[in-house]
């Protein structure tokens, strides 16, 4: 399995690059996905998606779908993309420490 060093940190990740298990996640995680999908300010928003990403993992075991994550952020799929460019799946979901998303994300 591939491993990222960063800010002093190891993770260990899949071949695309989410790590390998939700409990590895933290700060440091967040700080370098932002630098590798080329997103320059992590804002109130920004967290926002992460942890509703969180909440829904530790409840249900999967990532939500894109309508429920629009739903309960208030943010349309437009601003989503706005604030993570690759997307909601491998953007959003990698930076929230969850597994690579199997379905529509």
């Amino acid at each position: 399995m591939p491993t990222v060093e960063f800010e002093g940190h190891t993770f260990n990740v899949d071949e695309d690059g989410f790590i390998d298990d939700f409990n590895n996640w933290n700060e440091a995680w967040v700080r370098h996905v932002k630098q590798v999908e080329g997103i320059e300010e992590l804002t109130d928003e920004h967290w926002k998606v992460i942890k509703v990403l969180q909440d829904y993992y530790k409840k249900n075991g999967i990532a939500p779908m894109v309508r429920i994550l629009s739903k309960v952020t208030g943010y349309k799929l437009k601003k989503i993309y706005e604030l993570f460019p690759s997307g909601p799946g491998k953007g959003a979901c990698k930076m929230a420490g969850l597994p690579k998303p199997t379905g529509c994300v």
